[in-house]
């Protein structure tokens, strides 16, 4: 899981903040886009259409190891994010 920068709060965290009166304009520069707040759980939904083959073959992987289909796809995913940063650094080298 990609951790996040230091010293910079949640916006549940700004929330509060504020809420206590602390000034908290100096984590906005007007530059960055609005993000959609995250569930309790500290994730967000997505909606992902598979095909019926592709569909049957994560299955067969979920039967495999013994894990969610849930777990296999973000295990992928979390791979697939980290190869590309890979890449990208190498690429800068």
């Amino acid at each position: 899981m990609p951790k996040r920068a230091e010293n910079i709060p949640t916006a549940d965290e700004l929330a509060e903040m504020a809420d206590r009166g602390e000034d908290v304009s100096r984590f906005f520069t007007g530059d960055g886009k609005m993000k959609p707040p995250l569930n309790k759980a500290g994730t967000q939904s997505v909606k992902v259409d598979f095909t019926p083959e592709m569909l049957h073959e994560l299955d067969k992987i979920v039967r495999e190891v013994n894990i969610s289909r849930q777990a296999v796809i973000k295990m992928y995913i979390r791979q697939a994010i980290d190869q590309y940063y890979m890449a990208k650094k190498a690429m800068a080298s």
